[in-house]
């Protein structure tokens, strides 16, 4: 049986008295203490053991506790370790065999608490050490947020982008040090936002109020064509949710997005759940500020984008779930490269608009099948002081699983 010598135990601002029974035997029996400064001076000044404090970046401070396996050490963490916290970190390096792990309430269960929402009726996200555009894909009407801070500026930013985006009236929850003796509530809205007397350690909750006229983004396939930047290069709204429903995302796949043009296939992919992932591939530099800015914009900042032509630009890139090619098919050897990285039970799918593009599909299609689909889309458009319909490019689409 593994031995277990590392313990990670979450406490609050209430600090050791706060810790229940086995909590409290697994910090008075370690040997090594490890925590930020804040939770190392909760314990008493005369404490003479071993102290580690988290180093920047935290990598370091994760290989020293590594290079101790064996060693009877105490993490101290916040609240709930494993969400959005040390433990988590620790677990991508350490088998849980070898770990106990003792949370605390986590920040989201006690601004429930403070606020009277129920935790599986809200949205929770950290941008503690993440881009502040994550919070972008989270805004709706009548959409409850839990945000965790990264410290007293986050408020003002949060603020910042409600009122940018057309929800100025959106009801703004700052909870500082919750637990604790110097816990305090402050409350306002978006538009007039202007707190900055704020404690570092806060937790943000929203109730995201739309102004009159704002039309909300789905997180479903089929944004709005004006919801990018771009230079023409766009898979258009009804081709774009037809691709998205053949590349068929769940949470936490990876697409490769293959001559992503202004980003929109992947941006969407990963709208659809906040764990999924994606890489742009795109040979055009000017195309790069697009699909960086549509990211940002639309909420999904993790995109990561590669300039470089395929096939080349694939190689030595993390296995694919799914694979969109969207621009370059006739390239040499992109077939064979791209069927090569796709995992077992993935899926590709192409869209083209030329003869030479159906050509390769109806020659990828000999070798290993799948399905050929049209799509043709018309747009009704005025025509003098009528309405006539005005067809778009037809797409040639090609869906296989390998």
């Amino acid at each position: 049986m593994t031995e277990k010598w590392l313990s990670i135990v979450g406490i609050g601002e209430d600090g050791l008295q706060g810790l229940s029974a086995i909590a409290r035997s697994l910090v008075d029996q370690a040997k090594v203490i490890v925590g930020g400064d804040r939770h190392l001076a909760m314990l008493p000044t005369d404490d003479q053991r071993e102290k580690l404090v988290w180093t920047s970046p935290i990598s370091t401070s994760v290989e020293e506790i590594i290079q101790r396996r064996g060693q009877s050490i105490c993490v101290l963490a916040s609240g709930d370790p494993m969400c959005y916290g040390i433990g988590v970190t620790l677990m991508r390096r350490i088998p849980v065999s070898e770990m106990t792990i003792i949370p605390a309430p986590s920040a989201f269960s006690l601004a429930c608490a403070r606020m009277g929402w129920s935790l599986t009726e809200v949205e929770t996200l950290s941008l503690n050490g993440r881009p502040s555009s994550l919070l972008q894909s989270y805004i709706y009407p009548k959409a409850r947020l839990l945000i965790l801070s990264e410290g007293k500026d986050t408020p003002g930013i949060v603020a910042k982008i409600l009122t940018n985006r057309g929800y100025g009236g959106s009801k703004i929850t700052v909870l500082e040090r919750m637990g604790g003796t110097y816990e305090r509530i402050i409350e306002g809205t978006a538009v007039s936002w202007s707190e900055t007397e704020i404690a570092p350690l806060n937790a943000i909750a929203v109730y995201c109020i739309a102004n009159t006229g704002v039309i909300p983004l789905p997180r479903l396939p089929g944004l709005p064509d004006n919801a990018y930047h771009h230079d023409g290069q766009l898979t258009k709204r009804e081709v774009r949710a037809i691709t998205l429903a053949a590349l068929a995302p769940t949470p936490g796949a990876l697409l490769w997005d293959v001559g992503a043009g202004c980003g929109s296939i992947s941006i969407e992919w990963m709208r659809s759940n906040a764990r999924c992932r994606a890489i742009a591939i795109e040979q055009n530099s000017s195309r790069l500020l697009y699909i960086a800015d549509n990211a940002a914009t639309l909420g999904t900042p993790n995109l990561q984008i590669i300039e470089g032509k395929a096939p080349h630009a694939l190689k030595d890139l993390p296995a694919p779930d799914a694979i969109f090619i969207g621009g370059g098919v006739t390239a040499t050897g992109l077939f064979d490269v791209c069927w090569e990285a796709l995992r077992p039970g993935g899926r590709l799918v192409a869209n083209v608009v030329t003869v030479e593009g159906e050509q390769t599909l109806f020659q990828w299609h000999k070798q290993v099948g799948g399905d050929l689909t049209r799509v043709a889309i018309q747009r009704a458009e005025p025509i003098g002081k009528f309405l006539g319909w005005r067809a778009m490019a037809p797409v040639t689409q090609w869906v296989v699983v390998k």
